[in-house]
């Protein structure tokens, strides 16, 4: 260490002894001596300056190509807490061991350990990420920037790594006077990608890759202090501190956490992950209850009912849905949002808009009905565990009518029965035109994919079938259904002799309810019980007493995701 400081005042002492000698060398040689340096100083200015000229107009593109879109949002500015993140406790309890962390960084590195220095959020969009990430940065008081990792990918090779090599230097700048820094970018799967599968963009293919690299490095640098000052006196040997690393804590999110690179998710960068998904029905309530206190409702809208009709609701789509609750009651003269324009809101963020076809001829609009109807009864009859929620015959988006659904309470699993009393809701529509149109028409084509779907996971992916074959290990559903394709169409055509027998034993139900169809366009489920009750004298058997016939349930198994999805928002339309 000695040699290596002697070494350096060597050079320091040379460079004076040279400066000197030039020096006097120009002050003995007189005037003309003067000229001559003169003239070599003159154009070497010009050629400095001409350099310096390029330069500057390289660094200026360069400056402003590299200009990152980051928000900066200093300690307090935001002033969101733990109360006004809703619906996911169990989050928040995860999230207030980081801020404790943050809070006492100081304190944590006297006891030998190390800040962190990544967390990345999983979860559907609209749950919250963004929102917990300000929430932590605002609880900790530190500094916070928000980034989208699209934002740092450019045309040019070598932009983006300057992006975030400022956006890094920046933040530990922040951190060294805030104590910590909270960096959050969203999307990192744009830059994240798996690179042996591919993954990453730039121009020819290059610019992700090093985009990447450049972000790993700046997570998990070495223990360097990059300030001049510090620099100035490192090189003197003046400067005897260990080198810190500021407390950087990088927040990303994603929906692909699968897609990420592994360099990305090792211990010391994105080694904690949180997955913030939607909300139960006690978290939604919460939610409800937050925003619902906001506005001016009656005492008809509810959290309890409200989450009841929102299973699978994230607080993105809550937030929405309660102010176009509010937007429907203003349009309609009223001082207060009820659930009825509350219901109105959620109609219409699901279907879209309606949009009543007046050319349509009555022959056409009694095919509509019938085909409705026999979803409606099918579900009514069938799916004790949900609730009809609105049958209508008013063409929405590109449907021309639609019977849905709403579960009596959340559910996470589906039995045998289940899934063949669905396939029957599906093929109800069809079943009613034959017995009773005595034609068969177009619109059940989204009926029969999702009735063909179903009965292929019920055969080739839960093993509910007599084999025990799951299309899974494939890897290809469509040559599996290929496959399965005899078992398949047997199946739906017993499940359609089942349908066939239900809506003739119940021909009367369809009758009632394709006739309200056509005098009033659309009915309720409240609407639907009544026709029922009226018919038969007493309201539909209790959920045990009622299965398909001629299968027996075999007992709970877990449902595939799209076909536990079905609970949700249980929609069947006409083509």
């Amino acid at each position: 260490m000695r040699r290596y400081q002697w070494i350096k005042w060597r050079k320091f002492l040379l460079w004076l002894l040279a400066l000197v000698l030039t020096g006097v060398l120009l002050w003995e040689g007189g005037p003309t001596s003067w000229e001559i340096a003169l003239g070599i100083v003159g154009i070497v200015l010009q050629l400095l300056f001409a350099v310096l000229f390029i330069i500057i107009q390289f660094a200026a593109l360069f400056w402003f190509l590299s200009r990152g879109r980051t928000y900066w949002i200093l300690p307090g500015e935001t002033g969101a807490t733990w109360d006004d993140y809703r619906g996911n406790p169990e989050i928040v309890e995860n999230a207030e061991r980081i801020v404790t962390l943050l809070k006492g960084v100081k304190e944590f590195k006297e006891m030998g350990g190390e800040a962190i220095r990544g967390l990345l959020l999983c979860g559907p969009p609209g749950t919250g990420k963004s929102y917990l990430a300000q929430v932590i940065a605002n609880e900790a008081q530190v500094p916070f920037a928000y980034a989208s990792a699209p934002s740092f990918q450019n045309m040019f090779f070598g932009v983006g790594n300057l992006k975030v090599m400022r956006l890094y230097k920046k933040a530990r700048k922040l951190a060294n006077m805030y104590g910590a820094c909270i960096i959050f970018i969203d999307e990192i799967d744009a830059i994240g990608m798996n690179r042996q599968v591919g993954g990453g963009g730039g121009l020819f293919g290059m610019g992700g890759a090093g985009l990447l690299n450049e972000l790993l490095l700046q997570m998990d640098p070495p223990n360097i202090d990059n300030s001049w000052f510090a620099k100035l006196l490192r090189s003197l040997g003046l400067r005897r501190k260990k080198a810190e690393r500021p407390a950087v804590l990088t927040v990303a999110a994603t929906n692909l956490p699968d897609v990420l690179d592994p360099a990305l998710l090792r211990p010391g960068r994105f080694d904690r992950q949180l997955w913030v998904d939607a909300p139960d029905y006690d978290g939604r309530v919460d939610v409800f209850l937050y925003y619902l206190q906001k506005v001016k409702r009656d005492s008809t809208l509810t959290p309890e009912r409200a989450a009841l009709d929102t299973v699978g609701y994230s607080p993105a789509q809550i937030k929405h849905i309660v102010n176009e609750s509010v937007v429907i009651a203003h349009q309609r003269g009223a001082q207060v949002a009820s659930y009825e324009d509350f219901r109105a809101a959620m109609e219409t963020y699901e279907w879209g808009l309606k949009q009543p076809l007046r050319s349509m001829s009555e022959d056409e609009k009694r095919n509509v009905a019938y085909h409705e109807a026999g979803h409606a009864v099918a579900q009514y009859l069938l799916k004790p565990h949900e609730r009809v929620w609105k049958v209508t015959i008013i063409r929405r988006g590109g449907a021309l009518g639609l019977a849905a659904t709403k579960p009596t309470h959340e559910r996470y699993n589906r039995s045998d029965s289940e899934i063949l009393a669905e396939i029957q809701v599906c093929l109800a529509a069809r079943a009613v035109e034959e017995e009773f149109l005595g034609k068969k028409l177009n619109g059940v084509t989204s009926d029969l994919q999702q009735a063909t779907e179903m009965a292929g996971a019920y055969l080739g992916m839960v093993g509910m079938g007599d084999e025990l074959f799951s299309w899974l290990a494939l890897g290809s559903r469509s040559d599996a259904l290929k496959a399965l394709r005899p078992k398949i169409n047997e199946l739906l055509k017993d499940q359609m002799l089942q349908a066939k027998k239900l809506v003739r034993e119940h021909a009367d139900f369809v009758h009632a309810i394709a006739e309200e169809l056509l005098k009033r366009g659309d009915l309720t489920g409240e609407e639907i019980e009544q026709i029922y009750v009226r018919l038969y004298g007493h309201r539909r058997p209790e959920p045990a007493d009622v299965k398909p016939r001629a299968f027996v349930d075999s007992g709970v198994q877990v449902a595939p995701a799209q076909l536990l999805d079905e609970s949700a928002n249980d929609t069947k339309d006409s083509d």
